[in-house]
């Protein structure tokens, strides 16, 4: 159930928190109590160490980045974490910093790198730091106690370095897993999405900004041996490159929306539609999608599909009444759905998006993509109802589309919006 703050005043990052991001929330920050304390407890081991892989974290934090999917995600920071957690010896003098150490410098990192953010009103999403901190306090609670033996084993005659490698790529690995499920559940729980196409979409979101991440540690780790406090200078550049290119990547899916948005409400501005009618099919559309079980890649081309899916019209001389599409002759809005879908090809880009565009006006006989059933009874509802909230025309429009359930229109996509048109009903009166 989510909660929200009674101030209208309250920072954002705290007015839409359910219970899982709560107790998420609340678990970090008794790990992070109980690292600063102990560490203030017993002193600050090796404090210049300390201080260079904190100012690293704090560096990583004040560069988050938000990827595809509202993702915060802070891979410079991550990977310094990983690096002092990992730490075996600075320059053949061996680490030996606690695991309640290592939690509390991350706390203390991440908490400076994300003053700068509040002081100019960019809060952080705690339930994404708290997720940062609660899977590197883990890592360090199983690896740290196993750091000492591994040294010795490492710096022995014969210098086996094999073991450590084994072990940091083990706990790494479960450490990626329970982050991966963590992210899953609070998704799924935010989002609606079924929980396992949501551990899919986190895996396929998380395996390659972890692959670098893990290597980066890794190296940072074991290079600090031979190479002292330089390697965090030394490595500090191939995270920054790795940073801006996964910038660059949330930056183009960022662009591409936003272009997409734009086109959109070129039919809505030459009023061959209804104001929002875009808006609300895309939002109704993806909501199905959702619970119909779709994964990340699929929502993200019905999105944009649904977006442009009546772009056709702007090739009519005389506008549909309303824009309606669901009230004109098929062979009318076949046309229009051929030339919205040519239009969209012209990008060279969006070809998926375009098949869906081009097919959404078949028959269930005719066996068209999943996004585009879903595209057509979404398109059909809100021509119906537009942007009403009368309950008895949802009703009326719902029952027309079941009476051409299995013909005109996918059951599975006719029943799946009625579970959402019902659920959104259900919170209005919340």
């Amino acid at each position: 159930m989510t909660t929200t703050t009674a101030s209208t005043g309250a920072p954002r990052a705290l007015r839409r928190l359910d219970s899982g991001q709560l107790l998420l929330i609340c678990v970090a920050g008794l790990l992070a109590v109980a690292g600063i304390a102990h560490t203030a407890a017993t002193g600050l081991l090796s404090p210049e160490i300390a201080i260079g892989f904190g100012a690293l974290i704090a560096a990583g934090e004040l560069a988050r980045l938000t990827m595809p999917g509202n993702r915060e995600v802070a891979p410079i920071g991550a990977a310094a974490a990983l690096g002092y957690t990992l730490l075996l010896d600075m320059g053949n003098v061996p680490a030996r910093h606690p695991a309640l150490q290592v939690i509390a410098v991350l706390a203390v990192g991440m908490a400076a790198g994300a003053l700068p953010h509040l002081a100019v009103g960019r809060p952080p999403r705690l339930d994404a730091m708290a997720r940062r901190l609660f899977t590197g306090a883990l890592l360090a609670l199983a690896y740290r106690p196993l750091a000492g033996p591994l040294f010795e084993r490492a710096k022995g005659p014969e210098g086996d370095w094999w073991p450590a490698l084994g072990v940091m790529a083990l706990l790494i690995a479960a450490m990626v897993l329970v982050d991966v499920v963590l992210a899953a559940v609070l998704r799924a729980e935010q989002v609606r999405a079924a929980f396992g196409v949501a551990v899919q979409d986190e895996l396929r979101m998380a395996a390659p900004l972890w692959a670098a991440v893990a290597a980066s540690g890794i190296l940072l780790a074991l290079a600090s041996h031979s190479m002292g406090m330089a390697a965090l200078l030394v490595f500090a550049a191939p995270l920054l490159v790795t940073q801006v290119a996964f910038r660059k990547y949330a930056g183009i899916r960022a662009t591409y929306l936003q272009t997409v948005r734009a086109l959109a409400r070129v039919t809505e501005v030459g009023g061959y539609v209804e104001p929002g009618h875009s808006h609300r099919v895309s939002r109704l559309a993806v909501a199905i999608g959702r619970e119909l079980g779709m994964a990340e890649p699929e929502l993200l081309d019905l999105e944009y599909a649904a977006l442009m899916h009546d772009i056709g019209q702007l090739s009519l001389r005389d506008p549909i009444p309303g824009g309606a599409t669901v009230l004109t002759e098929p062979a009318q809005a076949r046309r229009i759905a051929e030339l919205g879908a040519e239009v969209i090809r012209q990008t060279g880009v969006l070809d998926r998006v375009a098949e869906i565009v081009r097919r959404q006006c078949d028959t269930c006989s005719e066996t068209p993509p999943p996004a585009s059933r879903v595209i057509k009874a979404a398109n059909a509802y809100d021509d119906l109802v537009g942007g009403s909230t009368d309950r008895d025309r949802a009703g009326a429009a719902l029952e027309r589309l079941r009476l051409g359930a299995g013909k005109e229109y996918d059951p599975a996509v006719v029943e799946a919006m009625t579970s959402v048109i019902d659920r959104l009903a259900s919170l209005q009166r919340l």
